[in-house]
């Protein structure tokens, strides 16, 4: 299963639709309301966003509500690396 944080605010209409994207999903995730907690704000800098909605999946930061690009990071599996000693 695959991390998902979704940072958010009160008022942002792309939000509240990610948001509904990920609940018609049965996607567990993480709610981060960026307005009441300085700490999520500041993990949203970190991540260089300073917009609401920010979607992470696993390592793959989304800023914006791309609802087919979410879809494929939400649903794309993850292959391990090839190596030399694979062979």
């Amino acid at each position: 299963m695959k991390r998902v944080l979704l940072y958010s605010q009160p008022g942002c209409p792309p939000c509240s639709a990610a948001k509904q994207f990920l609940k018609a999903r049965d996607v567990a995730f993480e709610y981060k309301d960026v307005q009441a907690d300085p700490v999520a704000l500041r993990e949203l800098m970190d991540l260089n966003s300073r917009s609401t909605p920010t979607i992470v999946v696993d390592d793959e930061v989304m800023i914006g509500f791309d609802p087919e690009r979410l879809e494929l990071l939400l649903y794309q599996e993850t292959w391990p690396a090839i190596t030399a000693k694979s062979f």
